[in-house]
């Protein structure tokens, strides 16, 4: 078990979009920095997809927030890949608390499994890109991981989708 808080939320009021996952990862948790590992997508992926000027590297996370970008994840106190995640470290109600609290304008769940822990059903239920609108929530978007580990599933469209809709 690592640390609590190694990769320490990225929120404040009034952000356009919080990427959310399920935990760091290993290489994440140890360098501290969202989405770290090589072989994760995710960095060229907001570039590609129109949602950062620039491709920038796992180290300026933090260099979002100007961008109205913030980043969390659904454990706070584990780390891995999300099969390795403890379900107790699994923290859904804290996380909406989060979401009420800084209101987001879009929230991106960066992985159908994150999607299915936060909505409480099976992945294979669970459509990517925009879902239903619930108005007690921001606008949800479920995204491929980018995780090298899913890269069967990778499709950068439901990304490029995140990007038009944040760019009306």
């Amino acid at each position: 078990m690592l640390e609590t808080h190694r990769l320490p939320d990225q929120l404040r009021e009034n952000l356009r979009l919080v990427f959310v996952g399920t935990a760091a990862s290993t290489r994440s948790a140890e360098l501290g920095h969202y989405y770290a590992h090589p072989g994760n997508r995710f960095w060229r992926a907001i570039h590609e997809a129109g949602i950062t000027p620039r491709r920038y590297q796992p180290e300026e996370f933090a260099a979002l927030m100007e961008l109205g970008i913030g980043f969390t994840d659904l454990s706070k106190s584990d780390a891995g890949m999300d099969h390795q995640i403890a379900a107790a470290t699994i923290d859904v109600p804290g996380f909406r608390a989060k979401i009420e609290k800084y209101r987001p304008r879009t929230i991106a769940l960066t992985s159908k499994k994150a999607a299915s822990l936060f909505y409480g059903r099976p992945s294979a239920a669970i459509s990517l890109g925009r879902q239903a609108r619930d108005e007690s929530l921001p606008e949800i978007f479920v995204l491929p991981s980018p995780s090298g580990a899913a890269s069967g599933h990778w499709t950068l469209e439901p990304w490029r989708e995140l990007a038009r809709w944040m760019g009306s």
